[in-house]
């Protein structure tokens, strides 16, 4: 235990360093304290740095930017940061991410500028932006949606929105079913080709967006003055910072991947847009289309699956049949090897046998005989098995255990074992070790 603690502690040494994080003093370059975020109307502005510092994560560095102008949209609501570049006439670098940190958008880079004083183009990325865009708005026809199905109960959690997926954490009782999760694709994905448009409203005060009905997100805070979100005024109406489509129809296509619980009375939905969802749509007919070839049903792949199964059923219950009527044989073989001494029958043998066969001929075995000592090993699909079934007056009366026995053998399989007084199992590693398990059974009987 000093050994195991002494390692453990320098792992969480180890830990500790590889999650730190340190930060190096602000370098101002120019005194300024205002950030303009002109994110939700351009994806490229010219842009100054006002500050920078390098930071410092377990071996990685980088550089925290701070620009006066900017349209990066920095981690929040859920929505992740953005990505792009700042380009001079000396130099381009890449950014990373962006979050806000004491209501500054922070720029992460690998590198700063050479020139920190140039005039820069801020840039970004812009297919990344509107994969983002098209999976944040599903999000808000899915709430509404889910409010329409499953009952205004329905609130938001909490909610992860990137370029890749969706994740909307809600209020709700119970598992969705199939049915309820096809309604919610088909309203929202009616919703989007009704290609309805938005109405964004800024610097909206907040009792006044409350009046008109805007549903607040879970877990932000606001001030007194809001942005509101619309996608028809009869159905989604939000308060939100996120970044949107112009028009509904700009989604494509809404698919829900997955649906489970996170904690008591918290249900999520994972879903899909636009390019994803018609790459799982792809994906899925290619994996339909092989089906069909392997069932050689092009016409009825249901009535194909449907044969196959059928077919595998009537296989499985030959294959039992079969089993039971080898074990029936080596059970019978076995009954004329029996080694009576001392009081005690045994039966230690080798068989060609599964697990589950040696288990239910050890247990007949034992039913018939009195005074049993029954050790039996095989070769399973590679594998050693041990089985060691003692009759109940062997170990009330001789004092015999078979799991202390079990252990002792597994040693020659390189494996372990255990069970019950009576009757014990082990595996391992080691099938060439089969021979000394056997002869150790006998030995110690």
């Amino acid at each position: 235990m000093d050994g195991f603690n002494a390692c453990m502690d320098e792992q969480k040494n180890r830990s500790r360093k590889a999650t730190a994080t340190s930060a190096d003093d602000w370098t101002i370059v120019r005194d300024e304290d205002a950030v303009e975020f002109v994110g939700y109307d351009f994806l490229e502005c010219e842009a100054e740095i006002l500050r920078y510092r390098k930071v410092k994560k377990g071996n990685k560095e980088q550089y925290q930017i701070v620009l006066n102008r900017t349209p990066f949209y920095a981690e929040s609501g859920g929505q992740v940061g953005d990505t792009g570049f700042l380009q001079s006439a000396e130099s381009k670098i890449s950014i990373t991410d962006t979050q806000k940190e004491n209501n500054l958008i922070i720029h992460f880079a690998d590198k700063i500028p050479s020139d920190i004083n140039a005039i820069f183009k801020a840039v970004v990325d812009y297919n990344r932006r509107a994969l983002i865009t098209k999976n944040h708005s599903a999000t808000h026809l899915m709430h509404a949606a889910l409010r329409n199905v499953l009952g205004t109960h329905v609130a938001q959690k909490g909610s992860m929105v990137n370029e890749h997926t969706t994740r909307f954490d809600f209020s709700h009782f119970a598992k969705m079913t199939d049915e309820e999760i096809n309604s919610i694709e088909q309203i929202v994905n009616k919703k989007i080709r009704e290609n309805i448009a938005l109405n964004e409203q800024r610097n909206v005060p907040i009792k006044q967006a409350q009046e008109t009905g805007a549903m607040a997100l879970f877990g932000e805070k606001y001030g007194d003055f809001v942005r509101v979100i619309t996608f028809d005024k009869n159905f989604s109406v939000e308060l939100c910072g996120g970044t949107h489509v112009k028009a509904s129809g700009e989604i494509g296509l809404f698919k829900i991947t997955g649906e489970s619980a996170v904690a008591a009375g918290v249900r999520r939905i994972e879903a899909i847009t636009a390019d994803g969802a018609e790459q799982f749509i792809n994906d899925q007919l290619e994996a339909l289309q092989k089906i069909k070839e392997i069932v050689n049903h092009p016409g009825d792949i249901v009535k194909g699956v449907t044969s196959l199964v059928e077919a595998n059923e009537s296989l499985k219950k030959q294959l039992a049949q079969f089993q039971n009527e080898k074990a029936q044989s080596v059970k019978a073989d076995l009954l004329t090897k029996i080694k009576s001494h001392d009081g005690i029958n045994r039966i230690i043998a080798q068989v060609d046998l599964d697990a589950e066969s040696i288990k239910n001929i050890s247990y007949e075995l034992k039913n018939q005989l009195s005074d049993l000592y029954c050790f039996l090993c095989a070769n399973v699909d590679g594998k050693p098995h041990l089985s060691l079934m003692l009759s109940d007056s062997l170990v009330s009366e001789k004092g015999l255990n078979a799991m202390a026995i079990i252990r002792n053998l597994a040693k020659e399989i390189q494996g372990g074992g255990g069970g019950q007084p009576f009757y014990a199992t082990a595996g391992g590693k080691n099938v060439e070790g089969l021979p000394k398990a056997l002869q150790l059974a006998n030995s110690i009987i």
